[in-house]
């Protein structure tokens, strides 16, 4: 069976939408047709998503997935196997915006795909350390504390999210106002305070020359900028997914940006620690974990420097070795792993050191935003005072000129 989504009109004519299960697009119809619906688009629900919509990438934010991921694990917790947990959380309501995504999931999982797969497939916005922990599930049979602590890690980033669009929310709108302010001046006061001096033939002030030279390119500057950001973006994601080459050097240099770097250490090394703590807790080897953990971490430089450690590993390199060689992770799990080896407890000290990162992460999130909206603060103080300044400087100079 197929779930299909479809849009058309009941016998009264009111518009109608939702999904039905069928067989094929002729058996949909005749479903439809039974319940005395008139179908004007029928389409597998399969694959959409992955097409990039906006409206699907809203659905299936950071936020509706925690959700999902905690309800799964509750009903896989109780005993409900996949295909009906899946069934049953179809039918929520704080899930509606997503029904069509999680019915493509639950369609390519009765096909006999691991949910890992079938997620990733319907949804671009499934990262690749969410992949990386239900394959964790899948392969240890324990699906439902792997989501558990999938959907706890969305949560703590999403706390931290919304608290810094919160201290972001005020400079934000100040810088905004700014722009829009500081546009109409150079667009339009200016022009008529420079008439206003070629009719005098009083020369204007060389601050309020240059911002009027500026003024005149501002609207296209600002129109070419954000045509050629977007274009630029849009060129480099469509590289960035065909050459992995490409991925893996972006990615070394964004390690060694300061105080970007730093943040993104953490992160990929925190990801990349409770992705192997949870495999070695799990009882899977080695040489299967760190790859995997290397592939969650959401580094490609990361993960191409775990799969050569690995097969180091199999030569009888120690754990330690591994994780010294693989260069963009913490200086400090080395020592963490070494601990944990020599104590008998490498789990415990891998959990440990998540919570180290994820305080660090947190940390250089936060001074990262509070910089951000110190620099910010700054701009629109100069960009305000220059404003200010062009326009001040030429009644300054015609009340000196005027005066006896």
């Amino acid at each position: 069976m197929t779930t299909f989504e479809y849009k058309g009109y009941d016998a009264s004519g009111h518009a109608q939408t939702g999904l039905i299960e069928a067989a094929d697009r002729k058996d949909a119809r005749k479903r439809l047709a039974a319940r005395g619906l008139l179908p004007e688009t029928l389409q597998p629900v399969g694959g959409r998503a992955a097409r990039g919509a906006p409206k699907k990438a809203a659905a299936f934010s950071a936020e509706i997935r925690t959700m999902f991921y905690r309800e799964l694990a509750a009903l896989l917790g109780s005993g409900v196997a996949l295909v009906p947990a899946l069934d049953v959380i179809l039918q929520a309501p704080e899930l509606d915006q997503a029904r069509p995504l999680l019915a493509a999931v639950r369609d390519a999982v009765r096909e006999g795909r691991p949910l890992s797969a079938a997620m990733a497939a319907a949804a671009a916005q499934v990262t690749a350390f969410e992949q990386a922990v239900m394959e964790v599930g899948e392969r240890t049979g324990g699906m439902n504390a792997a989501l558990d602590r999938l959907a706890a890690f969305l949560e703590e980033q999403e706390k931290l999210r919304e608290r810094l669009m919160t201290a972001l929310l005020y400079p934000c709108i100040v810088v905004s106002l700014a722009v829009v302010v500081g546009g109409l001046v150079l667009v339009f006061m200016l022009p008529m305070v420079q008439r206003l001096f070629a009719e005098t033939h009083v020369k204007l002030p060389l601050l309020t020359t240059v911002m009027l030279a500026g003024g005149r390119a501002f609207g296209l500057g600002l129109l070419a900028l954000a045509a050629g950001t977007a274009g630029g973006v849009a060129w480099l994601r469509r590289r960035l997914r065909e050459d992995e080459a490409l991925r893996i050097r972006v990615d070394r240099r964004l390690f060694a940006i300061p105080l970007v770097g730093g943040g993104w250490r953490d992160l990929t090394s925190l990801r990349f620690v409770r992705v192997l703590g949870l495999l070695l807790e799990r009882g899977v080897g080695l040489i299967e974990s760190v790859p995997m953990a290397g592939r969650a971490s959401g580094s490609a430089w990361l993960a191409d420097c775990a799969r050569r450690e690995t097969a180091a590993m199999g030569q009888g390199k120690p754990l330690v070795e591994v994780i010294r060689g693989i260069r963009p992770l913490h200086p400090s799990l080395a020592a963490w792993v070494q601990a944990g080896e020599a104590g008998g407890n490498l789990t415990g000290l891998l959990d440990n050191a998540a919570q180290r990162f994820q305080q660090s992460w947190d940390r250089l999130a936060s001074r990262g935003m509070m910089l951000l909206e110190i620099g910010m603060t700054l701009v629109v103080g100069l960009f305000v005072t220059l404003i200010a300044l062009a326009v001040l400087l030429p009644v300054l100079q015609m009340n000196k000129g005027i005066v006896p």
